[in-house]
């Protein structure tokens, strides 16, 4: 048993499989398919696959192309679902490694502060432009004078932020609802894409920033983190380039965890109809699709194969990886 635990093929076919979505996936636009995915043909609806038939992998109970459908579905997959997760384990990343580092005793330059502060007023589209605007501007002067008078920075006021209640109390927060329940209530609002995207961030990356924040209390006590802090090298000089790197090494197992969960959220939501324009092929699409003609085995045989190789591929990778 314990030979094929560690028999290295499980690993290899996973990364193939992977390689071999993903290129499809960005290539599909350029591929010679005979059908585009959302033309139907309306004289061959439900068609089953055959090779003597123009549509080799059959149509859906609308006559659009399975296989096209499939490849675009792939397409879908990789463009929504990689951004997704590695916006989501950047932001988890920088928060979870600031909160394990500094606790919740972290200097905030004045600056820096009115600069989030104007970014949160933009992004959150509050009233009175004007506040938000002027608070940009202030903290682009003060981050210029820092730049310019190194001097000015023993000098600057600076606050002392809680990031670790902070994010600890973020991610309670956001746990306290599930994250399908979450994104299906917001989705079904009828967000844009770009929307939807950032919906789905903003409620992954606290998974990440617990285990990066987990792991950087650890390494935070290790003895080399100790000897740049005697060497009187700056605080956020040893943590970006001494701490954060060896922290972040968790994101090899939690990074295909990550797409696994986005890849299931994706085809979730667009099996229901929801985040997603009509005519946007998705796996899931096609699994809904199979509710029109239920005799269509092929419906689900098809879409369904690629997503649970996918999912177990990625699964596969993560398992390895915790391995090490």
């Amino acid at each position: 048993m314990a030979a094929l635990r560690n028999w290295p093929w499980p690993k290899k076919l996973a990364l193939l499989w992977l390689g071999i979505v993903v290129a499809l996936g960005l290539l599909a636009p350029f591929l010679p398919l005979p059908f585009a995915p959302a033309t139907p043909d309306l004289a061959r609806p439900a068609l089953p696959p055959g090779l003597d038939s123009p549509h080799w992998l059959g149509t859906d109970a609308q006559g659009r192309d399975v296989l096209a459908n499939l490849l675009f579905g792939a397409r879908t997959a990789v463009l929504f679902t990689l951004p997704a997760a590695l916006l989501a384990a950047a932001l988890g990343t920088l928060a979870g490694g600031a909160a394990g580092f500094w606790r919740n005793d972290m200097p905030w330059p004045l600056p820096l502060l009115l600069l989030c502060l104007g970014a949160a007023w933009w992004a959150l589209a509050l009233p009175y432009f004007q506040i938000g605007q002027a608070l940009t501007v202030l903290a682009g002067l003060g981050l210029l004078l820092l730049y310019a008078f190194p001097r000015l920075r023993t000098r600057m006021p600076a606050l002392s932020l809680p990031l670790d209640a902070l994010l600890l109390g973020t991610a309670a927060l956001l746990g306290t609802v599930p994250r399908l329940v979450l994104v299906l209530a917001v989705g079904s609002l009828g967000l844009p894409p770009a929307a939807l995207l950032a919906l789905l961030v903003l409620t992954t990356w606290p998974d990440t920033a617990r285990l990066v924040r987990a792991e950087m209390l650890r390494v935070s006590a290790l003895s080399f983190v100790e000897a740049a802090h005697s060497l009187g090298l700056p605080a956020f000089r040893v943590w970006w380039r001494h701490a954060l790197p060896h922290a972040a090494q968790v994101l090899r197992a939690a990074l295909p965890l990550s797409i696994a969960a986005l890849v299931g959220m994706e085809n979730t939501l667009s099996f229901l109809g929801i985040g997603f324009a009509p005519t946007t092929p998705s796996w899931g699409r096609m699994l809904s699709s199979a509710r029109l003609a239920p005799e269509a085995w092929w419906l689900v045989a098809l879409p369904a194969l690629p997503l649970a190789a996918t999912l177990l591929s990625l699964k596969v990778i993560a398992r390895r990886q915790l391995a090490r």
